[in-house]
């Protein structure tokens, strides 16, 4: 393709703004931004700039800009999870290709449903299961290619969610209610899912799972706890917004997540919006009702077993995996970015995953590498990789986590799928 590929962007907060759009603006021999909606006028205006679009290029919804005639090639769906399906659809029936940010929908009805018209429409649907992407999720997938297991018998891994981030995302943000968006498991997980089933390239047929909402409830607080924790006497409390926001913004000058809390954020602005806004409340007082830790059992297809936990007390935001076989075993570290590698019989070798690449920014470097290779596939220039499936595939994540939730709410009893 001589042409610039034209993309449309619905949605313009964190993902679509700050993290795709801004990649796609470093990528401007290839793709050009023609369109874009928010229902935030301030988020709209940032994105003008940052894009330099003209008035009549900015919508103030997502269904605006749909009601319009096919605006560009590509759609960026980076809207609230809720409305990720209508969107989608919408798109698809225009015949946008979609980069659809995660989770699909919050159904397993309209995930198929969209599967299957991505497919009739014959339009590619690049969900946004970044981790395939990153150097350490690649790097095992070759190893375990490669044979270094041999037979894989099971499987464990682990996201640890951090106590900051889960405060942030679950207790406080847009994903701390299942009616709201979709239940933790598929909201946080699917990633998770979602790079089980890419390494091992097989399907599950069974899960079961438990898991609950056990801290951050009103019980919970510290005596003395206030509803907000700018007018909070707690000295030692580790959820303590002003300190998580204000004076690590002052300390830092972090632009996440306090441009979530406040766009363009200055320190008058984060303490405003922890007054009046939902970043403010306190973790104890909040209407939160996603769970706070959740183990899910898989079995795939051919017996192998996989155990998986999500926790939202550990002190980093990072992922574990151990992968264990008939011939060798393998332990990665996302946060150490080191990957063990063993062959029964053989020294360890010891893999640096910063060696690998150059930037491992943005879930490990998988933000940019999704970016850059689905625009040279939609252009014609690099054919359709093992990393890039379609949306169906991606449909295989979403239906263990729709199983597991259903299983963890009949209190761990088997679901086949």
């Amino acid at each position: 393709m001589n042409r610039l590929l034209t993309v449309a962007v619905a949605g313009c907060g964190n993902r679509g703004q700050h993290t795709y759009s801004r990649m796609l603006m470093d990528m401007q021999d290839k793709v050009k931004i023609v369109a874009a909606a928010d229902l935030d006028p301030s988020k709209l205006a940032g994105i003008r700039q940052l894009c330099g679009l003209t008035e009549e290029q900015c919508y103030a919804s997502a269904e605006e800009m749909l009601s319009r005639p096919k605006l560009a090639d590509l759609m960026l769906i980076c809207t609230p999870d809720s409305c990720h399906y209508a969107h989608a659809k919408a798109a698809l029936l225009k015949d946008y290709h979609l980069l659809l940010e995660k989770p699909i929908s919050p159904t397993a009805e309209e995930c198929r449903e969209l599967a299957a018209l991505a497919e009739e429409r014959e339009r590619h649907v690049a969900v946004c299961h970044v981790l395939r992407y990153t150097p350490f999720y690649q790097k095992i997938r070759q190893l375990l290619d490669e044979g270094l297991c041999g037979e894989v018998i099971t499987v464990q891994g682990i996201e640890q969610v951090g106590y900051w981030h889960y405060a942030h995302s679950f207790v406080r943000g847009n994903w701390r209610r299942e009616d709201e968006s979709s239940c933790m498991l598929l909201a946080k997980c699917c990633h998770d899912m979602d790079i089980l089933l890419w390494l091992l390239g097989k399907k599950c047929v069974q899960v079961s799972s438990l898991g609950s909402l056990r801290h951050f409830r009103p019980e919970n607080a510290p005596a003395g706890a206030a509803a907000r924790c700018t007018d909070c006497t707690v000295k030692d409390c580790p959820f303590n917004a002003v300190n998580y926001y204000v004076n690590r913004y002052r300390r830092t000058g972090d632009s996440w997540p306090q441009n979530v809390v406040a766009f363009e954020p200055t320190e008058e602005k984060l303490m405003h919006a922890l007054r009046h806004g939902p970043y403010g409340r306190c973790v104890y007082h909040s209407d939160n009702d996603v769970v706070d830790h959740q183990v899910v059992l898989m079995e795939l297809e051919d017996g192998t077993t996989v155990d998986f936990t999500m926790s939202g007390f550990t002190a980093n935001n990072a992922r574990h995996l151990r992968v264990m076989g008939t011939r060798g075993e393998i332990v990665a570290d996302m946060n150490a970015m080191t990957i063990e590698a063993t062959h029964f019989g053989s020294p360890t070798e010891v893999i640096d995953v910063k060696k690998l690449a150059e930037d491992l920014s943005g879930h490990g470097g998988g933000d940019r590498r999704l970016v850059r290779e689905y625009i040279d596939f939609l252009r014609g220039d690099c054919p359709m990789t093992t990393t890039m499936t379609s949306i169906g595939r991606s449909v295989e994540s979403h239906l263990v986590a729709f199983a597991a939730e259903v299983s963890r709410k009949a209190g761990g009893v088997p679901v086949k799928l």
